[in-house]
Order: C-alpha cells, then structure tokens, then sequence
C-alpha cells in the first residue's frame, strides 16, 4: 500500500504533490471511502497496467474527493490472477454487444503471441467496450457496497456503545 509520503516521490505524481498529499484524501469517511472504492475499481480494471493503475486512481481522486488508499488498494482487484478472466469476461460483454470479437478465443495450446495477435485484431473494439461496461458496473456495485458495508459497520458500533454504557437520565 503506498504511503503518503512514497506517493510524494512519485515522478508521476510529483507535480501534484501537495495536492494529493492533503489530508482530505487521506481520512476515512463516510462519503470519501465509497469514492475511493469506485474509482479504484474503476481505474482498476480498466486500465489493466499495474503502475498506472494506483497513480491514475490517486489523480482521480482528487477532483471527485475520493479517499486514496483505498482507492489505490481497490486497483489490486485486477492482478496476474484475476486478469485473464476479466480479459475474457470483457471480449464476451464486447461481442454479445456486437462490437467485432467474430473471431474464436485462442485455445489452451495458443501462445503470448497467438493471445496479443488476437486482442489487438478484431478482438479488441469488443474487449475494450467489454471492460469499460464490467469496470463501470463493478463501480457502481462497489460504490453502494461500500456505503451499506458503511452504514452496517456504524450501526453496529453505536449499537455496542449503547449496549456498554447506561443512560444517566
């Protein structure tokens, strides 16, 4: 996870520095973290580049006052485990949209090469598409799982206090 201060060293983020180092993004609130939860998911699976994933979520996040550290964690989402299943489910979205995808998906024998020659030929308009409509939902679901998961975690810590501490009426 980056720390506020690794971030201020990024040559990326270096110009933005004291911006994305402001301690609005940085805090844990009720309407910060459902933000960072759906641009991280967001940028996360749409950008599918490991380094570009945390710096683009930690720059989005500044317009839209999202939370940065959970935003940059919700980019692991997509990793060397998870990613051919995204790239998969997004050609399937792509093509049953009909946006190109007319050709088969490589079989389990087909190498890097066979892969990389089929997403950038008639593949691609359909995974592209594909990924944009999985990364959007993904957002929004996150987005409200986040603000119940919220709301679950504050109900159950007042209902502790309340249960902890009697009224002095």
């Amino acid at each position: 996870m980056p720390t506020r201060e690794g971030l201020a060293q990024n040559r990326w983020i270096r110009p933005f520095g004291q911006r994305v180092l402001h301690s609005e993004f940085w805090r844990f609130t009720r309407r910060s973290v459902p933000r960072g939860v759906a641009i991280g998911l967001l940028i996360g699976i749409f950008v599918m580049i490991p380094g570009l994933q945390i710096i683009g979520s930690a720059l989005l996040c500044i317009p839209v006052r999202g939370n940065i550290p959970v935003s940059a964690l919700m980019t692991f989402l997509s990793n060397p485990f998870t990613t051919p299943f995204i790239l998969t489910a997004s050609y399937f979205v792509g093509s049953s949209l009909g946006l190109g995808g007319h050709t088969g998906v490589p079989g389990r024998e087909a190498t890097i090469r066979d892969w990389f020659t089929w997403l950038f030929s008639d593949a691609a308009l359909a995974t592209v598409s594909g990924l944009f409509i999985i990364a959007s939902l993904s957002a929004l679901i996150g987005y409200f799982a986040s603000i119940l998961v919220w709301r679950w975690w504050t109900a159950r810590k007042w209902r502790r206090r309340t249960l902890r501490e009697p009224l002095d009426v």
